[in-house]
């Protein structure tokens, strides 16, 4: 098998693929290929076998979430007791404490949770492999209720965890004993605080990260700036970490004659294991550990093997180890990184200038993740190639190796003061840079999805153009780069070239947020954007944003919007339009005579040279040949609700009406004024509040269907029984973002269908 081991590798990923598809032809198109390759004699008989077991194999063994998911989505409301065991390092916060609980009867994982609300009691029984007896409320985690949005369901899913488990008070908990892991987690916690206790804050949090995997002291804006710029990696700790300690050990143990060159192996195979531990046991830190102990052993029976294979044997280690590992974004980045760099050796061995080098890998790893960076955030940014050129070297060759010698030295507290104000003069320096280029020159391509047959072709093609590139055929491979280009600008426009429409009704909670994308891109129009209200200060907050609108937005290609609409100035209605406006291309911002800007948002539309249009009423606006007739409100009516901006428009072959928060004394001026009033489409006033959905006004405007945004389980009540009872009467069909998660109407030409996120 020497030689052949990335073969039964692929297999596995083939099924991986195949189950998250949920189509076995990857799997049949493997094996064609391997018969090809057999028949053809590029491949012996030993590898294609195992490659055709290994593919079953773990078509058998990967779990399909999808089926996890019908199979044991079943919310349990009491309170029950169970027997098992802690599975996992024990994690503790200013507001909870959460664990692994894995039951012995079924073996079912729990994600335990203990929310203190103050209490900051003993939790020393909760140790990793503690024996427990636990009383808790079975709950389902949060699931995504828009596109775009974090699953965290998913999320733990992807771990094996169907369920939550709420633990309501410390004495529902009874635990003993621990296992050897915990006492590894508990030096790792000794070690954290030691480095927080001695060390500046600043330069703690950065070598808390960078030596020990704990970026939770790390500045949330510095995290977001390094995740704009594809530079998480650098947080992460994978093989460049590893490697400066097996040369740290090295040095320390062999070049200075402290034990032979044997003794010296059989420590870094013994110590590597202890410190992906100690590291947080990410998938990168365990990929690179193990590549090194594998090296190790293998050079010490005198068998000579390939990097390739060793990848390969730790990949299929991994899974079998962990068969839901394959889920994790950081496996499989850390994997498909390692495995390109590893087939461009050859290219980069090309070069003599080290700077040169260095811009290759750049470049080979940026272009690897391209897709499932595209997949998984929806966008990339051609000139983070550039700025991984400056930052990788200072953090590989300077922060790091600092930040470890500094680590070895601190027990000898007259360097650790010394090695501290340095590394806190020069390194907020290079950050600034950092942030100084992210202010001028932060453009990201936003792409939206990339899909599993255009990523397949994508790196068939790289695959094509790296091949020339180091056999020097450079036409050729300029010829393949062109059409790596061309596939990503196919995948950009996309939209421009569909003539398909979509209005969507965000799920904010109880608030408002509309979407419309017109046929062939020609308008993105916004109609509110709601926001959560702070409880320090009372002030919106981006939750709403960074978690719900950008993520869809930026799911569907959209940095452009062409106009925004704000019925009136509640937080629930526009208090993520700052934020908008703030991070994307907003064209125009449309509100009624009767709005009033406060003074900070007629400051952002100021700088950011943001028109504002105010139509009147019976006004009739254009966005992209997209035209919306203002109804109300036709003299000023004393308060913001009763002044919300109520547009009428044809859209897909159907009349909508976008109500704001207008009142029953509102909506009979409006079938007064307009006595032939009907719609098809109705955006129920205020939430489904019994102030607003007058039966008079329905009566007369019928409309087919009410599409009311609501928050689960909200303190208002909304939609109240009375509305949903009148709108039943004129045989409304009731679509609720509390029920059934966004809700779609796509269409094209006059023809469309209502869709919901959630079943």
């Amino acid at each position: 098998m020497k030689g052949y081991w990335h073969f039964p590798a692929l297999a596995a990923v083939s099924s991986f693929l195949a189950i998250v598809i949920q189509s076995e032809v990857i799997v049949i198109f493997f094996f064609l290929w391997l018969a090809i390759m057999l028949y053809g004699g590029r491949m012996p008989i030993i590898p294609v076998v195992l490659s055709i077991i290994s593919s079953v194999s773990f078509y058998f063994w990967i779990p399909d979430l999808a089926e996890l998911t019908v199979t044991e989505n079943k919310m349990i409301n009491e309170t029950i007791e169970i027997s098992g065991r802690i599975s996992g390092p024990v994690h503790e916060t200013d507001q909870k404490v959460d664990f692994i609980f894995n039951q012995y009867k079924t073996n079912t994982k729990y994600q335990a949770v203990y929310f203190k609300n103050g209490n900051n009691g003993d939790f020393g029984n909760f140790r990793y492999g503690a024996q427990c007896t636990v009383s808790g409320t079975p709950e389902l985690p949060s699931t995504a209720r828009n596109p775009g949005q974090f699953d965290y369901r998913k999320f733990l899913l992807s771990k094996g965890i169907t369920h939550q488990l709420i633990i309501a008070s410390l004495t529902d908990v009874e635990c003993d004993g621990a296992s050897l892991f915990d006492n590894l987690y508990e030096i790792r916690s000794n070690l954290i605080e030691y480095v927080t206790t001695n060390v500046s804050p600043a330069t703690a949090a950065w070598m808390n990260a960078l030596v020990l995997g704990e970026d939770s002291q790390l500045n949330e804006d510095t995290i977001a700036l390094f995740q704009r710029w594809n530079l998480s990696h650098i947080l992460a700790i994978s093989g460049l970490h590893i490697g400066l300690i097996v040369g740290l050990v090295y040095f320390l143990l062999v070049k200075l004659s402290v034990c032979t060159k044997e003794k010296a192996q059989s420590i870094i195979i013994c110590f590597l294991p202890v410190y992906a531990f100690l590291a947080g046991g990410a998938p990168s830190v365990w990929r690179a550990s193990m590549m090194v102990v594998l090296f190790l052993l293998f050079s010490r029976v005198g068998l000579k093997i390939s990097v390739t294979d060793v990848l390969s044997i730790v990949f299929l280690a991994l899974i079998i180890f962990n068969r839901f590992i394959v889920y994790s974004v950081g496996f499989q980045l850390s994997f498909l990184v390692t495995f390109g760099l590893l087939l461009s050796s050859r290219w980069f061995l090309q070069s003599k200038s080290g700077l040169w080098t260095v811009l290759k890998i750049s470049f080979v790893a940026q272009m690897l993740i391209l897709p499932l960076q595209i997949i998984y955030f929806s966008n990339f940014h051609p000139l983070s190639i550039l700025v991984n050129l400056v930052v990788v070297p200072y953090f590989s060759f300077i922060v790091i190796p600092f930040l470890f010698v500094m680590m070895l030295l601190s027990p000898l507290a007259i360097f650790t003061p010394m090695m501290d104000r340095v590394f806190s003069s020069i390194h907020p320096i290079v950050i600034g840079l950092i942030s100084k280029i992210d202010q001028v020159a932060y453009f990201p391509f936003v792409i939206g999805s990339f899909s599993l047959f255009a990523s397949a072709v994508y790196y068939l093609v790289y695959q094509a153009f790296m091949h020339n590139l180091q056999v020097a055929k450079l036409k050729h491979a300029f010829r393949y780069g062109c059409c790596l280009t061309l596939l990503i600008i196919i995948v950009a426009i996309r939209p421009y070239f569909s003539p398909v429409g979509k209005v969507t009704m965000l799920d904010v909670g109880q608030g408002d947020a509309m979407v419309i994308e017109l046929p062939y891109r020609k308008g993105v129009i916004i109609i509110d954007a709601g926001a959560k209200m702070s409880f320090e200060n009372k002030q919106p907050t981006d939750a709403v944003y960074q978690q719900i609108i950008k993520p869809f937005l930026y799911e569907k290609g959209i940095r452009k919007i062409d106009a925004v609409f704000i019925s009136h100035a509640d937080t629930d209605h526009m208090g993520s339009i700052p934020f908008l406006i703030k991070e994307m291309n907003v064209e125009k911002v449309i509100v009624s005579n009767y709005y009033e800007f406060d003074r900070t948002m007629l400051k952002l539309l100021e700088s950011s040279d943001t028109p504002v249009i105010r139509a009147g009423f019976e006004e009739a606006v254009t966005v992209g040949r997209q035209s919306f007739q203002v109804l109300s409100p036709d003299s000023d009516r004393g308060t913001t609700n009763e002044n919300s901006l109520v547009l009428y428009s044809i859209i897909g072959g159907k009349s909508w009406l976008f109500t704001g928060d207008i009142g029953n004394e509102t909506e009979k001026d409006i079938i007064s004024n307009y006595p032939d009033l009907t719609v098809d489409v109705l955006k129920v006033a205020h939430h489904g509040s019994d102030s607003s959905t007058d039966p008079v006004y329905l009566n007369q405007i019928q409309p087919t269907v009410a599409m009311i945004s609501a928050g689960v389980n909200n303190s208002y009540g909304h939609p109240h029984d009375e509305v949903l009872t009148e709108l039943e009467k004129v045989k409304s069909i009731i679509i609720r973002t509390d029920k059934k998660g966004a809700i779609q109407y796509i269409y094209e030409d006059d023809n469309g269908t209502f869709m919901t996120y959630l079943p």
